[in-house]
């Protein structure tokens, strides 16, 4: 057996489709069985006419340059189509030009890129879904307890609690609200309170302080925790004053009117998450409790503190004796009402 005999033998026995054309005329002079399996018989026909999609070009810049071609061409035998991969070369036998087609079967990894394109894609896609909802736990957790609190949580699990010596409270709670509540459509009452409590929160967060819950109509924030603040009486005074100034603008515009008491407190509390699965941040102590119970104690519109906090409010605001009052569990108070100085010298209310 000869030598070509052999390579032609060789030639039609390997997996990769392979077609000799002759340069001069384009005519194909030899094709194994995987090019004929895939693109039939050429023999009577040229490269470009068999291979469909194949441009003419790229075949005649491998003759005039010698630079080996690389591409893709899309076939479809039976009802599958396949990709196949066809690079051509220029080679000569006896000083005549030929051009070497070699064809592979790529369609299995052009269907497996797919798939790790649609993979990709899909974990993309999963990766921003999970990148929102976890955005959106953020918030809702932001919305229950305070940031520092937030993070110790995120990075240990638990949050332990924190003993704060030097915080102060305000605790704000609507006159007549229950018969307000059973004579009121309840989507009128809700939305009502919402109006109110978000310009709540704009002040509080204006002046540094941190609102902590709301228990129906009441609504409890506190400043220096998390963080120590050594003006907290001051903020939280400012915020009593801007509440009140608030619901005696809105009452001005507005079908129903709301009016508040207001009480401070000053002192330690202690603050710490509560709970395993329903998370809320709470804040209990002598400072939350003297608020809570003076509160009740403040005339509608007006604000009530403990007489120990006229000194951090003197210069800032209006205050006047309320009186020596006893109250349970914190025994005989001398009590003083505050107000914004604004009310005495008549210069106009800005929100």
């Amino acid at each position: 057996m000869s030598i070509s005999t052999i390579n032609e033998n060789l030639l039609r026995a390997i997996g990769v489709g392979v077609a000799i054309i002759r340069a001069t005329d384009m005519q194909m002079i030899f094709q194994n069985e995987s090019f004929t399996e895939w693109f039939g018989n050429g023999m009577d026909t040229t490269l470009t006419d068999l291979l469909e999609g194949l441009d003419p070009d790229a075949v005649s810049g491998v003759l005039e340059t010698g630079v080996r071609f690389a591409g893709e061409v899309q076939i479809k035998p039976k009802r599958r189509t396949l990709v196949i991969a066809v690079t051509i070369s220029l080679a000569t036998s006896q000083d005549a030009p030929l051009l070497v087609v070699e064809c592979q079967n790529i369609t299995r990894i052009r269907e497996l890129e797919s798939m790790i394109d649609s993979y990709s894609t899909m974990v993309e896609r999963n990766t921003r879904e999970l990148e929102r909802e976890k955005e959106r736990v953020e918030r809702l957790l932001l919305n229950v307890m305070p940031r520092a609190v937030y993070e110790e949580f995120k990075t240990f699990g638990v949050v332990t609690p924190q003993l704060y010596p030097e915080v102060s409270v305000v605790m704000l709670d609507f006159v007549n609200f229950t018969d307000f509540a059973a004579k009121t459509d309840p989507t009128v009452t809700l939305g009502e309170l919402n109006d109110i409590f978000t310009a709540f929160d704009r002040i509080v967060e204006q002046y540094g302080c941190e609102r902590i819950k709301t228990i129906g109509d009441a609504y409890l924030a506190v400043s220096g925790m998390p963080d120590a603040t050594p003006d907290h009486a001051t903020a939280v005074a400012h915020c009593a004053v801007r509440f009140q100034r608030y619901l005696n603008r809105r009452n001005e515009s507005h079908q129903h009117k709301w009016n508040a008491r207001i009480g401070l407190g000053t002192g330690a509390a202690v603050g710490s998450v509560v709970g395993i699965q329903k998370y809320v941040y709470d804040v209990f102590g002598p400072a939350v409790n003297m608020a809570s119970r003076l509160q009740i104690f403040a005339n509608p519109g007006n604000i009530a503190a403990p007489e120990e906090m006229k000194y951090a409010l003197i210069d800032e605001f209006q205050i006047s004796d309320i009186g020596t009052v006893a109250i349970k569990g914190l025994g005989d108070m001398q009590l003083i009402n505050v107000a914004s100085n604004l009310q005495a010298t008549g210069v106009a209310r800005p929100f």
